[in-house]
């Protein structure tokens, strides 16, 4: 029986929606690199994620040029989106990202308290932008089981 999907629609409201995301780039020789990311995601844009530009994700990232994104529900019904894509990083003010994230993950008194203790490392934070061009989902609420 074939995994049931979701609709155009359906993929990007699920995406758009607070999940931690599962980034991964190739890396040569090696298993790709996967780290767990926070995102932001509006239908029909690319994807959003705050990074460190001297992470090794950020050297993984500028030679692969593509990387991969999965969020999934961690409760019944089971349901995930993943994107791959072509990615563009950029050297910008990211404040606005990263307080929209914080927000979003840990709520408003938890996030200001974030925002504050980590001001200093997150003034240095770059943009990575994934677009998605494949995409590949599972939404088990559509299964007849």
């Amino acid at each position: 029986m074939p995994n049931p999907t979701m609709s155009k629609a359906e993929r990007e409201t699920f995406l758009a929606q607070t999940h931690v995301g599962v980034l991964t780039v190739d890396e040569a020789g090696r298993g790709p690199c996967t780290t767990p990311v926070w995102y932001r995601y509006a239908p029909g844009d690319s994807i959003r994620v705050t990074i460190s530009p001297t992470s090794r994700k950020v050297q993984l990232l500028r030679r692969a040029g593509r990387a991969s994104l999965c969020a999934q529900s961690e409760s019944l019904p089971y349901r995930y989106v993943t994107v791959e894509g072509p990615i563009e990083l950029q050297e910008i003010d990211v404040a606005a990202d990263q307080h929209e994230m914080a927000h979003r993950y840990l709520g408003a008194k938890l996030a200001e308290r974030y925002l504050k203790s980590n001001a200093d490392g997150l003034s240095k934070e770059i943009l990575l932008l994934l677009r998605p061009a494949h995409w590949r989902t599972v939404d088990f609420s559509k299964s007849s089981l």
